[in-house]
């Protein structure tokens, strides 16, 4: 069970109100505030639905990222991209280490300047999640 909400800081209610945390026990949740009600959403709920919709967006493309990783770790042999290939095709087991470890905050607040951002409902379902896109085609418009 993580320690933390793995998004804190980084999670927004459908109005786009900044959603709070709290830990009740050992166990770490989301707090929404419904109109003075406040909404107790089990952190590992709401960060699974997260770290599943990532892995979906990058199903088919582990070779693109293994390669781009390659490059911007400027270890672009064939053994370092096989090694970060095989690690995404086990993304399940590194999820479950990022549940337990947890992002630093540096890092969530490295991804909230990006403009990352989780947005869910007040049953804890995840609406969507914004994240950067990709810079377009450097090629010329037409």
């Amino acid at each position: 069970m993580p320690r933390q909400p793995l998004f804190a800081g980084l999670v927004v209610d459908e109005n786009d109100r900044a959603v709070t945390t709290t830990t009740v026990g050992d166990e770490p949740f989301y707090v929404i505030d419904d109109s003075g009600f406040r909404r107790h959403i089990p952190a590992a709920q709401v960060d699974r639905q997260v770290l599943s919709q990532m892995q979906e967006m990058m199903k088919g493309s582990e070779d693109y990222i293994s390669e781009q990783t390659a490059k911007m770790l400027g270890q672009e042999d064939i053994f370092t991209k096989a090694a970060i290939e095989q690690q995404l095709k086990n993304m399940d087991q590194q999820f479950d280490a990022l549940m337990q470890q947890g992002i630093p905050e540096e890092g969530r607040a490295y991804l909230g300047m990006l403009g990352f951002k989780v947005v869910i409902n007040y049953h804890g379902e995840v609406v969507r999640v914004e994240q950067p896109s990709a810079p377009e085609d450097e090629g010329g418009e037409e």
